[in-house]
C-alpha cells in the first residue's frame, strides 16, 4: 500500500482531470498538450490562431491543442471572444491552467507543450506558425519523423 501511495505521489498527471471553460472535463491520456496563451488586444496572438486551429484538426490522435485566456476572460466574455477570434479548440478554465506546473507567464504569446505523463517539457515565446509549432512538437518527441 505505501509503495503505490509512493508510485502515485512521484507521477505528475494533475490529480483531478483537466477540464474545459464549459466545466466539461477534457480527454487527455496519452496526448501531448499544446497549450496557448493569447488575449483579444494581441496581434500575435491572433495571427497565430489559424495555425492552431490547423493542428488541433491535424493531430487530434497525438497532441490536444488547448487555449487559455491571459486576460483571464470568463464565461459569456471569453465564450465571445473565442467566437469573434475563430478559435476551434478547447479553452483551458483557470482552476485547470492551475493545475498544470508551467513557467510563470510575463508576456504573450506563449505556448507550452507538456508531455503525456503532464510534464512541462518546452516553451515557444512570440507568434508561432504552423512549421514553427510541428518543429516543436518533433523535436521534442511528439510526433514521428
Amino acid at each position: 500500500m505505501l509503495l503505490a501511495g509512493l508510485l502515485l505521489a512521484g507521477c505528475s498527471q494533475p490529480a483531478t482531470p483537466l477540464s474545459d471553460s464549459h466545466g466539461q472535463p477534457l480527454e487527455t491520456t496519452g496526448k501531448w498538450l499544446l497549450i496557448n496563451y493569447w488575449a483579444t488586444w494581441c496581434k500575435p496572438c491572433r495571427a497565430e490562431i489559424p495555425a492552431l486551429n490547423s493542428l488541433h484538426h491535424e493531430l487530434p490522435e497525438q497532441v490536444r491543442v488547448l487555449g487559455y485566456n491571459f486576460d483571464r476572460l470568463e464565461d459569456q466574455a471569453l465564450h465571445a471572444a473565442a467566437r469573434e477570434l475563430g478559435i476551434e479548440f478547447a479553452l483551458l478554465s483557470t482552476a485547470s491552467i492551475q493545475q498544470l506546473d508551467l513557467p510563470g507567464v510575463a508576456g504573450i504569446p506563449v505556448t507550452f507543450l507538456v508531455n503525456p505523463q503532464g510534464k512541462y517539457q518546452h516553451r515557444l515565446t512570440g507568434e508561432q506558425s504552423r512549421d514553427s509549432l510541428l518543429a516543436a512538437l518533433k523535436a521534442n518527441g511528439a510526433l514521428g519523423d
